[in-house]
């Protein structure tokens, strides 16, 4: 019969496919050797990147580039997970966003742990009780989230790694006709304006430190809905309401992962940067002609009040290449010196 011919001829490569992962893994175990022998993390962000660069070019149909990730980052997580799984905290509860973007990051074989804030993110991974942790840092629609941008100024964690998520809201609740609040994140509302005002205009907008606190306020409300991951509904016992409510389908937020360490080079990174300078005419003009000088593309800044003095700011910049190399080097010595203050926050590879 043909179908059995090739149920049989699937079954054999299933077969192969096992047996190249077991010998994969063999390797994985000895590149895990080696780095515990050097003190080196075996979280390698950059090295992963350039694998999935590589194999995505190979991609051929019926497979996709994102299909092609989406299996490769799950043998990562597996295979790094052979010894110890990685221990990942993220902004919780479970069902968030950054839950979402932690295990694209590390796959569902990492040790997952829920925070009740940025802040507790931030504190978790200082005090090794996690290995890396992931927050939010900015949205295509509604911008940077400066919460996380003032953790940077105390915290002596680094960035290794960043991810990107497609951020598609629900609208989630009991009942479609007895909706009086809506709970989500103070994010999230703007996101969905123009169809809060043409569906909901006389609901109250609560906020919640999460989506997922957001749902599980709902779940007790009876006249509660909330705006998230659709995710959530299976979760936490809600109905999908509305889907795809979000105001732009160009709806992305950008991750960030921390640890104590940045990431090394892989060929194709990005800087992170926080600085302020003396309150004088042109100064700003003269820091930024330094990447220029230098050939350094910047690809993002943000200012923040100092909330030490009136009209003092901090601002935070982005861009192309690693603190290592020469041109960069020479970059951020001339840039120290115009500087009253300047904060490298790490080198990370740029997500593709």
């Amino acid at each position: 019969m043909a179908l059995e011919k090739v149920r049989k001829k699937i079954d054999n490569i299933d077969t192969k496919i096992v047996e190249l992962l077991n010998v994969r893994a063999q390797e994985v175990l000895k590149i895990n050797a080696l780095k515990a022998k050097n003190n080196l993390a075996i979280y390698a962000p950059g090295r992963e990147v350039e694998i999935l660069s590589r194999l995505k070019r190979l991609h051929k149909e019926p497979l996709s580039q994102e299909d092609v990730e989406i299996i490769f980052r799950e043998i990562f997580s597996v295979c790094r997970s052979l010894k110890t799984a990685l221990r990942i905290v993220y902004l919780g509860p479970e069902g968030t966003f950054t839950h979402m973007a932690a295990i694209k990051q590390f796959g569902k074989s990492a040790k997952y742990i829920s925070a009740d804030s940025i802040g507790e993110v931030f504190e978790e991974v200082e005090h090794t009780r996690a290995d890396y942790g992931v927050v939010p840092i900015e949205n295509t629609t509604e911008g940077v989230i400066n919460y996380t941008l003032d953790m940077f100024f105390t915290s002596p964690l680094k960035i290794c790694a960043e991810a990107t998520l497609n951020i598609s809201h629900a609208l989630l609740g009991h009942s479609p006709k007895r909706i009086k609040r809506i709970y989500s994140n103070p994010q999230v509302f703007p996101q969905c304006r123009k169809w809060i005002l043409k569906n909901y205009p006389h609901a109250e907008l609560i906020s919640t430190s999460s989506t997922a606190k957001a749902a599980i306020t709902a779940k007790k409300d009876l006249y509660g809905s909330c705006i998230g991951n659709k995710a959530l509904a299976t979760l936490y016992g809600l109905n999908v309401i509305a889907s795809s409510i979000e105001d732009s389908a160009e709806n992305y937020t950008r991750f960030l992962v921390i640890s104590k360490s940045d990431s090394l080079p892989s060929g194709k990174d990005k800087t992170s940067v926080l600085f302020s300078v003396k309150d004088k005419v042109g100064v700003l003009h003269d820091v930024l002609a330094l990447f220029k000088k230098y050939k350094i593309n910047l690809t993002k800044i943000e200012s923040r009040p100092s909330k030490k003095k009136a009209w003092e700011y901090y601002f935070f910049v982005d861009f192309a290449g690693h603190r290592l190399l020469p041109a960069v080097r020479s970059a951020l010595s001339s840039l120290e010196k115009k500087c009253i203050f300047l904060k490298i926050l790490g080198s990370y590879p740029i997500e593709n």
